[in-house]
């Protein structure tokens, strides 16, 4: 390393210290570029990046159409707020991306609501359900992750860490079990337990007529990339039909083509409410929304819900580049053939580890769940060494599960076939290390 990158890293770490640690940080690596699959650090160190951002550069890092529609419109104008003004990309926005809804209705128009984060775009669905239906009560799953803010935060399960001393919490939030297969004895005595789950908490504590909405993620994320029985969203679909509750789907994280499906819903034929998307939606650009029939989401009155910097003129304008090369890469697709890859590839490399219960996933959405015995005693100390022995061998990945004990493997999605072969070896190599 030459002095002038010794400069920098030692300039560097000083400033550092000044980030407070509510941050919790995976690495400390100082990262100079990034483009596609790889990031490169200030010291010329490059490392292939399946934590795509926790699951945000689903085009890749420094997409160039994405850097091209950024800086385009950056030139023409940042900050063209939407209370005072239309702007281009956001009115095209609005057009195209309803025209994705997952399973909709025939004849059906339906509208988009444009925020910054995953937190605020479930806060929003949460206010839509409630003022639509003027019902007082949410149905969540636990280990689903809503978000960090107030009342995203009460919807949240994935881990005690994110709830503990902010009590009170907003009420009216009500939790069942989400079907894990790997801990409930398969698919059908999974969804078999939260049915019944749903049917005790109707017996015993909620009306049903009580209830404004289900928020549920169609691939379970932070509690652990967990797919659930195929029947799970249509049960969940026919009981909400039959009480009149809003069937909300959190797609921030298995959303657009993640699994192999523009959204994760669609591997089932279930038509949702509400869907709740941010993340891969701008290719890294600070940007959410929700989505809904337009009957309904015309139920939020003019200004009973906004903000400052929602439907961002330049994140707009990202997030239409973002399809544009989803669509022309086929990247869906791409996610559905390379995920098969990498899960095959994985579970070789697996086969016969004693700590290894599960390697699961759908398209991009891959885990490697870690657990003892028959009681399936969790084991988060070999994911965290999973972690450091796959990153001294230049590949970062990151964890999940309600006790850490999952790695969750996040490729981008133009990640490409000798990638994956890569992260198969590094993976299985760091197996063997960790004595798994």
């Amino acid at each position: 390393m030459d002095q002038h990158a010794t400069d920098l890293l030692t300039d560097w770490s000083a400033l550092r210290s000044g980030i407070p640690p509510v941050w919790a940080r995976y690495t400390d690596l100082i990262v100079e570029r990034a483009s596609g699959s790889w990031i490169e650090t200030v010291d010329g160190e490059r490392y292939l990046d399946y934590t795509c951002g926790i699951g945000v550069t689903n085009t890749g890092h420094a997409q160039p159409r994405v850097v091209a529609a950024i800086a385009e419109q950056a030139a023409r104008g940042i900050h063209l707020q939407q209370n005072i003004v239309h702007h281009q990309p956001g009115l095209e926005l609005h057009r195209r991306l309803p025209l994705r809804f997952p399973n909709p209705r025939a004849g059906q128009e339906y509208g988009l609501f444009l925020s910054n984060s995953g937190a605020e775009a479930v806060e929003a669905a949460v206010k839509l359900a409630k003022a639509a239906t003027r019902r007082p009560l949410v149905i969540a799953f636990r280990g689903g992750f809503h978000g960090r803010t107030h009342g995203a935060m009460a919807l949240t399960s994935s881990n005690v860490k994110y709830r503990a001393h902010f009590e009170p919490l907003m009420g009216g939030v009500h939790f069942v079990p989400y079907p894990y297969p790997l801990r409930m004895g398969g698919d059908a005595a999974a969804l078999a337990a939260t049915l019944d789950a749903l049917d005790e908490l109707f017996a015993t504590v909620v009306a049903p007529d009580d209830v404004a909405a289900f928020v549920v993620e169609p691939v379970l994320g932070e509690g652990g990339y967990v797919v659930p029985p195929d029947g799970f969203l249509p049960a969940v679909r026919e009981l909400a039909d039959r009480h009149g509750i809003l069937l909300a789907v959190d797609e921030v994280q298995s959303g657009y083509a993640r699994t192999g499906r523009f959204f994760a819903t669609q591997w089932t034929d279930t038509t949702p409410d509400i869907v709740i998307m941010a993340k891969g939606i701008a290719s890294g650009l600070p940007l959410s929304g929700i989505m809904a029939a337009r009957p309904l989401l015309d139920q939020l009155a003019p200004g009973t819900h906004g903000g400052t910097y929602g439907g961002n003129a330049v994140a707009c304008a990202a997030a239409l580049a973002t399809l544009d090369v989803i669509d022309e890469e086929r990247l869906a697709d791409r996610a559905h053939r390379l995920g098969g890859r990498l899960l095959d590839g994985l579970r070789v490399r697996a086969e016969g580890k004693a700590c290894v219960a599960e390697v699961r996933g759908r398209g991009m959405m891959i885990a490697i769940e870690l657990a003892e015995g028959d009681a399936l005693t969790p084991r988060p100390d070999l994911a965290k060494a999973l972690l450091r022995e796959a990153m001294a061998r230049k590949l970062l990945l990151l964890t999940c599960g309600t006790r850490g004990q999952v790695v969750r493997i996040i490729p981008p999605l133009v990640t490409t076939d000798d990638e994956v072969d890569l992260a198969i070896g590094i993976i299985g190599d760091s197996l063997e290390a960790i004595g798994a």
